[in-house]
């Protein structure tokens, strides 16, 4: 797939900091030139197996002045503190959502979707919402955060005693109500977005090693779910679009 050099920018560049302490769910201390902040943390759930000491990261500045934390961490990173050319892991699972409209809107997804159809953001389906209708296709957006391709180095610890996650139920709620647009639309596309660069070009899923979550999807896949994936680069002036593709063969057994 071509990359894509038009992307979405942000309104004001990012800074740099350092993830001090992942203090709770919600809250991730933060050194910014010096000083430390309680900065938002916007993944409710393990971020990987990291453990976050030493760790960089990029942070938006909130519009709200009255808001608790006055910045949002947006991506890390797993290169030293000292390193001048990081490579950025986003984590704003939020944000992603913005991100992936952008580029529909602009037409870069159309192998996907084709670029004159009509997106709408949330659709309701039955009693359920997905993230997006684009003409009579159902999407939604995953963002894979509970595994990252971390390897313990230097300042950079994990934590093995996380284990492996093991909560699908949001996920297989999502993908039955995906199976059941198929009974009465063309399409339903289960979109998995990486802000970074995976290793290799089908990612391990940890639903692969659940069975009743890897059976669940095997029967939504023999009904005519599509599973696709894009890969996002974030940089402290936006978001650019690296690849995306089918990937429903990769993961059909």
């Amino acid at each position: 797939m071509q990359q894509v050099q038009s992307g979405y920018l942000f309104k004001q560049p990012l800074i740099e900091g350092i993830i001090c302490r992942r203090r709770n769910r919600f809250v991730m201390e933060v050194e910014i030139e010096g000083r430390l902040y309680d900065c938002h943390c916007p993944v409710t759930v393990r971020i990987g197996q990291i453990v976050f000491r030493n760790i960089p990261c990029l942070l938006s500045v909130s519009p709200n002045a009255n808001r608790r934390t006055a910045f949002t961490v947006e991506a890390i990173s797993a290169d030293p503190p000292g390193e001048c050319q990081k490579a950025w892991i986003g984590i704003n699972q939020n944000a992603a959502n913005r991100y992936v409209e952008h580029f529909l809107r602009a037409g870069q997804l159309s192998e996907m979707i084709q670029a004159d159809e009509p997106i709408k953001r949330e659709p309701s389906f039955g009693h359920a919402k997905l993230d997006f209708l684009a003409g009579d296709v159902y999407l939604e957006v995953k963002t894979p955060l509970t595994q990252l391709p971390f390897e313990p180095q230097g300042h950079l610890l994990t934590d093995e005693q996380k284990g492996e996650f093991k909560s699908f139920d949001r996920l297989l709620k999502q993908i039955g109500v995906l199976s059941d647009c198929l009974k009465r639309h063309r399409r339903a596309i289960l979109l998995l977005c990486f802000m970074y660069e995976p290793p290799c070009s089908k990612p391990d899923m940890q639903w692969e090693q659940n069975r009743d979550a890897l059976e669940t999807i095997q029967a939504s896949i023999q009904s005519g779910l599509e599973i696709w994936q894009i890969h996002l680069q974030i940089t402290p002036k936006g978001v650019y679009l690296r690849r995306y593709y089918d990937s429903t063969s990769l993961f059909r057994q």
